[in-house]
């Protein structure tokens, strides 16, 4: 293994030369740079685990150095040296993001310990990095794919092709159930920050009052029960994304800090007193009407047009029926592998009765469905008789109305559908006991198998 690499950032030779000296003793390579230009040269042309650098220096001065390294490498430890200390230069220094400051002479067991220290919290940042990439690997084979091909589905996967490359923000619309979250996956996974992180957000779920440190985190000791320090989302998604899931619950004062964060790429934690430079993508998702909450003052304005860039609304299943088949089959082998079963298919007439449901909880219903139908069905093909009995999709509500006539272009058809559901519905509830079911709804039992027979209902469908 390589020997960690040090810059050592002094006007004074002699110092340089000591220092070198000291750092080599315990095995560490070191570079030299007589001034800040120096310094930022070579930081740009090679990779260092940590820096030494003085204050006082022609040209640039520590702390200007110091300002573009927090900024260009946020992740280097930069231990600040001079021999004019004072504590206000100490503390200035500290705030902006030096990792230690030491007087000049330094002590000798004082600058070995802060080395040490400053090398293993960079090594515990390389290594937290390979295991995000990790993940981030993982999560990309365990990614799912966007199943469709209706219209509006071929749609949004062209718009996420078009878009995930880009810096353009995202606001992701759509019911509960659609696919937000999953449509925000897919853009990070093909945008040039893939190797970095998304941090996801559900802002609903977040009490208001500690929305914001858990965005922007929290110095120790900003408020009760504050006794560390917490690093925010926003800092955890440095170099990646940032997906803020159910925008439309945040509060009023969270948006104004996000809305600055958005305006000028820093953030400060609670409780802190310097701004902390931040290299995020924001996506943002909701199911709320967001014109309707800026009205109501719930939402501001200015944020929204910060977060729509691009707007995405996500198709409700009942708009794409289509697809219904498509996912039928797909939850039926993914979740049969999951729980150790034999996958099972559907008989057209099921999925002719699944495909009726309005699917008030879109992508998210189906999949549950599925799974129901898949633990409780005993044979390994999937009959409308089964739909019926474990599903109960009859129900007369306004939604279910609205299905039936978005399918039927006639009245005839609607009426024979409408029939059809009904006497399917009624036949499950007496266990297809056909003269009990005549006497429930008030017709003779000849009427009934008369209408069953020009309807095509049988049992076994």
């Amino acid at each position: 293994m390589a020997a960690p690499r040090i810059l050592v950032v002094d006007d004074e030779a002699s110092i340089r030369r000591a220092l070198r000296e000291i750092l080599e003793y315990e095995n560490l390579a070191v570079d030299e740079a007589a001034d800040g230009n120096a310094a930022l040269e070579k930081l740009r042309t090679r990779n260092f685990d940590a820096v030494l650098l003085d204050i006082k220096m022609p040209r640039k001065d520590g702390l200007e150095v110091l300002a573009e390294c927090v900024e260009a490498w946020p992740e280097l430890p930069v231990i600040m040296i001079s021999g004019h200390a004072d504590i206000k230069t100490a503390v200035e220094a500290t705030q902006m993001g030096a990792f230690h400051f030491i007087e000049k002479p330094p002590d000798l067991q004082q600058l070995l310990v802060t080395m040490r220290s400053a090398l293993e919290r960079g090594r515990l940042v390389l290594e937290n990095r390979r295991l995000r990439q990790a993940i981030t690997q993982q999560n990309e084979r365990e990614l799912v794919s966007i199943l469709g091909k209706s219209e509006a589905m071929v749609h949004i996967k062209e718009t996420i092709a078009r878009v995930a490359p880009t810096e353009a923000r995202v606001l992701i619309l759509g019911e509960p159930g659609t696919g937000k979250e999953l449509a925000a996956r897919w853009i990070h996974h093909g945008s040039a920050r893939a190797d970095g992180p998304m941090v996801e957000v559900n802002c609903a779920a977040i009490p208001a009052e500690l929305i914001e440190s858990e965005l922007f985190g929290h110095e120790k000791g900003s408020f009760t029960g504050a006794t560390k320090q917490r690093i925010g989302k926003f800092e955890q998604a440095h170099r990646g994304t940032l997906f803020l899931d159910e925008i439309g619950d945040m509060s009023l004062s969270a948006q104004a800090k996000v809305l600055r964060a958005l305006q000028e790429s820093r953030i400060t934690r609670v409780g802190g007193d310097r701004t902390i430079p931040v290299d995020v993508r924001i996506l943002a998702a909701t199911n709320k009407n967001l014109h309707a909450c800026i009205k109501e003052g719930t939402f501001r304005e200015d944020l929204y047009h910060r977060l729509s860039v691009i707007l995405m609304q996500l198709p409700p299943l009942r708009e794409r029926q289509g697809d219904v088949p498509i996912l039928l089959q797909h939850f039926s082998t993914q979740l049969a592998r999951r729980n150790g079963m034999q996958a099972k298919t559907f008989t057209d007439a099921a999925i002719r009765q699944l495909a009726l449901l309005p699917w008030r909880g879109n992508v998210r219903e189906i999949h549950n469905v599925v799974e129901r139908l898949l633990i409780l069905s005993p044979a390994n093909e999937i009959t409308a008789q089964d739909v019926e009995r474990y599903v109960h999709f009859a129900e007369t509500d306004a939604s279910g109305l609205q299905v039936l006539m978005d399918k039927c272009d006639d009245l005839g058809t609607f009426r024979d559908r409408a029939e059809e559901l009904f006497l399917k519905q009624k036949l499950n509830e007496y266990d297809w006991n056909v003269s009990r079911t005549a006497e429930r709804i008030g017709i003779q039992r000849s009427h009934l198998y008369t209408r069953m027979k020009r309807l095509n209902i049988t049992r076994d469908a």
